[in-house]
């Protein structure tokens, strides 16, 4: 290795440190002043919702190594204790920030479009009058106070639950000395009330529930003195543990978990900026946390509720223009006849681009599947679906209309555990075959298969993805997905569904790669070809876009393959362990993050191949648990014209964007690629 590479600096770069990068991004997008004024409100809060997930389960995971491993130096470079620090200390500016810019920027500039968050300590006569109306009326009656004493212990506290902490004094009607109380209030309240515009005196007028209730908290405590009446919430610890090896039922085995998960071990306190300090020591011991456990927010603990506001108000104005993803040729005239759709699926393969491309030839596939008399099964794995879900309303109508149904139903996907457990059990009432897949490996792949009798024959026809089947998300996601009627790639996708149903050995793929089986060692090969191309002189290049990129084997052999002298552009959304530019390590990365109007999800992998050049659609990042503790496939793009397309729409556009890229440095850090001629944005380009 050249000299100019120290190895006293580690290779890797901390995974918690990179989220929160990957957050400042997002962030970002709140801070221009030409993005749409709701829409910064709305990134605002998907950054209030990204982090309660991190803390949740990155900053848990954290604690847990501290609690294990405290002196153990990672491959980053960090032992828990240090990493702790450098994260609550960076997660610490970034709230700050976040905070500040709500309340020196965005509120302000909403008042001036008549959008206006009444401050109780503005309110006039009449809107007292009516706040304090609705309290009595709406929120009174809902609320349970609390007077702490020996026979009213600390209650037992939600999962970022809205709560108050009253200060009191005076002697209650039993002769008790009144302290401290506490307020829960329910979920079932509205976080944000409307107010008249005749009150409010604006157009949209809006009181928070946290101002209703810091308010008019002494009508709970009647004849005792309210000396102050202070928000705050408290984030668990949400990660499940199921003991895989014990359980014979895993849908009922999960059900009992997440009833627990809302009370796991406290990872974060948020309280109300202006709380004495006793009572933040008071509830740091309550939840046994520490002062860097503890976040003072000026402004309410549950930010991301303001969404609510994001989707209420009718001021299109002030969001992103509304944008209809057009329905492709020729699902736009096969759609309502199925042997039509399934005749031009083998005509040829079809891409679709989401959320660019509609979603409806999706659907319209597994909708004619269900109404066609000649499809006599449907094969379907769900990941993520949501409640309210056409898709599997169309699996429900085909069971019911006597197709063989098998559904992979992944009930440990985080945080859908709850939906997916209904939907397994709608499935099985109608006489679906629905599989929970292979315990220890959640199935992540995204794949619907479907068999049809064709001549006396079956013919397979079949969907990959590289992203959920979710109707909302696929407006908000951009992804890939392959219609197809390859026969060699069918009867791999069948050979997985019966591996994931049965038993057996691992299945011989002419065409798809799986985890844990091929996936990994396959992208390891094809990197390791590239290096020895550039070795030999020959050209050499690789690709790869994903939303995380973490596993270090195939890390080091990209640095390998970057000494060789391959060319390398990563396009990686989130968490990247990867130090880019480097020299001596990694010279001949570029790696870059995209963040914009939608949420960049597709997973593709490109390698110049000596000219064949190879494309793979993926539902895996490159990272530990996609290769080795998942099911994942990646598909080949063969047909000349769509792998041009996906060429085209996931790197040279990628690369080209100066709008909404940002460029990796050395230490982990970005900086906004600067506009150079022409102005290009990706999103953008491919919506028009």
């Amino acid at each position: 290795m050249p000299s100019d590479y120290s190895s006293a600096t580690p290779k890797l770069l901390n995974r918690e440190l990179s989220l929160l990068k990957f957050n400042e991004r997002v962030l970002a997008m709140a801070e221009y002043p030409d993005t749409p004024l709701l829409e910064r409100l709305r990134y605002l809060c998907i950054v209030s919702s990204n982090l309660d997930e991190f803390f949740e389960i990155r900053i848990s995971s954290l604690k847990e190594q501290l609690a294990q491993h405290a002196n153990i130096t990672a491959e980053d470079g960090y032992t828990p204790a240090q990493a702790f620090e450098r994260v609550q200390e960076a997660t610490h500016a970034l709230i700050e920030r976040q905070h500040r810019l709500l309340n020196e920027e965005v509120l302000p500039l909403m008042a001036l479009e008549g959008i206006v968050i009444l401050d109780p300590a503005e309110w006039d006569e009449a809107q007292r009058a009516w706040a304090k109306a609705a309290f009595m009326r709406d929120v009174m009656p809902m609320l349970t106070p609390i007077g702490l004493d020996p026979a009213h212990p600390f209650p037992r506290v939600y999962n970022k639950s809205l709560n108050f902490i009253v200060a009191l004094s005076g002697i209650d009607a039993f002769g008790r000395r009144a302290a401290i109380a506490i307020v829960q209030a329910p979920r079932a309240l509205s976080r944000v009330m409307q107010v008249p515009s005749g009150i409010s005196g604006v157009e949209h007028g809006y009181i928070m529930l946290t101002s209703l209730i810091s308010e008019f908290v002494g009508e709970l405590f009647r004849g005792l003195e309210v000396k102050g009446c202070y928000q705050w919430r408290v984030t668990r610890n949400s990660d499940l543990f199921v003991d895989e090896e014990e359980i014979t039922n895993l849908r009922l085995a999960l059900q009992g978990e997440l009833s627990q998960r809302n009370f796991g071990a406290a990872v974060r306190l948020e309280i109300d900026h202006e709380m004495p300090e006793h009572l933040e020591r008071y509830l740091q011991q309550e939840f046994a946390l520490q002062p860097q456990d503890t976040y003072r927010v000026d402004g309410p603990v549950n930010l991301s509720r303001l969404m609510q506001l994001c989707n209420a108000i009718d001021r299109p104005d002030l969001l992103f223009p509304e944008y209809r993803p057009r329905v492709p040729a020729p699902f736009d005239m096969v759609a309502d006849d199925p042997p039509a759709l399934f005749e031009a699926i083998a005509e040829r393969d079809h891409l679709l681009h989401h959320p660019y491309q509609s979603f409806e030839p999706v659907l319209a596939f597994l909708s004619a599947a269900a109404r066609d008399p000649a499809v006599v099964a449907i094969k379907q794995t769900i990941y993520r679906t949501g409640e309210d879900s056409e898709l599997m309303s169309l699996l429900l109508s085909a069971a019911r209309a006597g197709k063989e149904v098998t559904v992979i139903v992944e009930l440990m996907a985080r945080f859908d555990e709850q939906t997916n457990i209904g939907w397994a059990a709608k499935l099985e009432e109608v006489g679906a075959h629905v599989s929970y897949g292979v315990v220890g490996h959640k199935t992540h792949a995204k794949m619907a298969l479907v068999l049809r009798r064709e001549n006396g024959r079956i013919r397979r026809y079949g969907h990959l993805g590289t992203g959920n089947y979710h109707s909302r998300t696929a407006r908000l996601y951009t992804d890939f997905g392959l219609l197809t009627a390859d026969q060699t790639i069918c009867a791999d996708m069948d050979k997985v569904f019966s591996l994931l149903t049965g038993l057996g050995e691992k299945p011989a793929l002419k065409s798809l790669l799986q985890s844990p089986f091929t996936l990994h060692d396959t992208m390891v090969a094809l990197i390791r070809r590239e290096a020895e191309a550039a070795a030999a002189g020959r050209k050499a290049r690789i690709m790869a876009k994903m939303n995380s990129l973490l596993e270090p084997t195939i890390i080091e052999e990209l640095y390998k393959a970057s000494q060789a002298g391959v060319r390398i552009d990563l396009v990686v959304r989130g968490a990247c362990a990867l130090r880019a530019g480097v020299p001596g390590l990694s010279s001949n990365i570029r790696l870059r993050s995209i963040v914009g109007r939608f949420l960049e999800h597709s997973r593709v992998f490109y390698f110049y191949a000596d000219g064949e050049e190879l494309v793979y659609l993926s539902s895996a990042d490159w990272m530990d648990r996609n290769f080795f503790r998942r099911v994942e496939l990646g598909a080949p793009v063969n047909d000349p014209a769509l792998k041009k397309r996906v060429i085209k729409e996931a790197f040279m556009y990628a690369l080209r964007d100066n709008q909404l890229a940002w460029r990796a440095l050395p230490d982990g850090g970005y900086v906004k690629v600067r506009a150079r001629g022409r102005p290009f944005n990706i999103q953008k380009q491919l919506m028009q």
